[in-house]
């Protein structure tokens, strides 16, 4: 029986690399029926909404969804509809791996690096609950928290500050920590680090970090530490191939999750899932890259490995292996790749999307 499956074909270069995830996918030979829809700033010039309610409406019907890049405005415009995805369907588990593939430019070329990032997606600063500067609601929050507080207090000006709210609760800690811990035992993985700042925001950090430690004492197989997160950052530029699964909260796990792909050769080469207990959203971990829309340029690594993570995610095992070693193959060959994987980035010999694209599917078909 066919897969049901929604695609999200973005905006920038996101339709580009799409089209090309979609033809790897179904080269492997799943069945799958695709729900084209619509996300991001083009759909959004033409009818007002950067996320169409026919689209929201296929994921919730399919649970499955692959989704191109969407550019999300910086500053001003609408808010991320990643995040807005994300929350709305209840899809906590940000999971993004950071493996090194021969024939990828790395500084790191002599380290065997394989790292699993569990990011908490729904809580944190990251969750966007805030507060303009100015406006009567924050002036009145304002004047709560210098009212009540006992560590510190938030400059009061008219218009002086705007505030930004870091929720972290027990039952979205416990969730992300033993999903993390679960991975880890499936898949014959030796370590879960959690990442934190409990020494400085004891109240929100401290549980998270209470929360995972009671979370360990459950998983007896596989060892466990914590990491302050800047030291994190030390640590994996120093020596990643010491980590394993690293657990973190939203914030801390966006950044760290693109400083661990830059490890293994860029975003271009990240793939990412997104996964809750009524459906998932695989997409790649850079963004649309505008610049570049049309122009038929841009590596899609990062889209159809995130494809293969959904056909993992379907139970198409065999499917998703034999498009990873396809990928990895090209890559290794160092042919038919596109320009950010050359040795040169000005080698004429790069070839395009679509051309690299074609290139995985000739090896699926061997």
């Amino acid at each position: 029986m066919a897969h049901e499956v929604t695609l999200i074909t973005g905006d920038g270069t996101g339709p580009e690399l799409a089209e090309a995830a979609h033809r790897c996918i179904d080269a492997t030979g799943v069945k799958i029926n695709w729900d084209v829809q619509e996300a991001g700033v083009d759909v959004m010039a033409r009818t007002g909404n950067p996320l169409p309610d026919a689209t929201m409406e296929s994921v919730r019907r399919t649970k499955c969804a692959l989704k191109a890049p969407i550019t999300t405005p910086v500053g001003t415009g609408f808010r991320s509809i990643n995040v807005h995805l994300r929350q709305a369907l209840g899809l906590f588990a940000c999971i993004r791996p950071c493996k090194q593939y021969p024939g990828v430019r790395s500084f790191f070329d002599s380290v065997n690096i394989d790292l699993v990032i569990f990011r908490e997606n729904t809580e944190d600063l990251y969750a966007g609950i805030e507060f303009e500067r100015g406006k009567p609601e924050t002036k009145a929050l304002i004047e709560y928290i210098n009212s009540n507080s006992q560590s510190g207090k938030i400059k009061s000006g008219d218009d002086e500050t705007g505030i930004s709210i870091k929720p972290i609760s027990v039952s979205g800690s416990e969730r992300i920590i033993k999903a993390a811990f679960d991975y880890a035992k499936l898949h014959g993985r030796k370590k879960v680090t959690i990442v934190h700042k409990a020494n400085i925001m004891k109240y929100t950090d401290g549980l998270w970090l209470e929360t995972g430690r009671n979370i360990a004492k459950q998983y007896p197989g596989i060892e466990f530490e914590d990491r302050i997160v800047d030291n994190m950052c030390m640590q994996l530029v120093q020596k990643p191939e010491l980590y394993d699964v690293l657990v973190l909260e939203n914030l801390y796990g966006d950044i760290l999750s693109d400083l661990a792909a830059g490890l293994v050769g860029g975003l271009g080469v990240a793939p990412g899932a997104n996964i809750g207990p009524n459906g998932a959203v695989f997409e790649a971990t850079h963004g649309s890259a505008p610049k570049y829309k049309g122009q038929n340029k841009v590596n899609p690594t990062a889209v159809i490995l995130s494809g293969m993570l959904m056909l993992r995610h379907l139970g198409e095992t065999d499917a998703a292996q034999r498009l990873e070693d396809a990928v990895a193959t090209v890559i290794k060959e160092g042919k038919s790749v596109t320009y950010d994987l050359k040795a040169d980035r000005n080698d004429p010999t790069a070839v395009g999307t679509k051309e690299m694209a074609d290139a995985i599917i000739a090896k699926l078909k061997k």
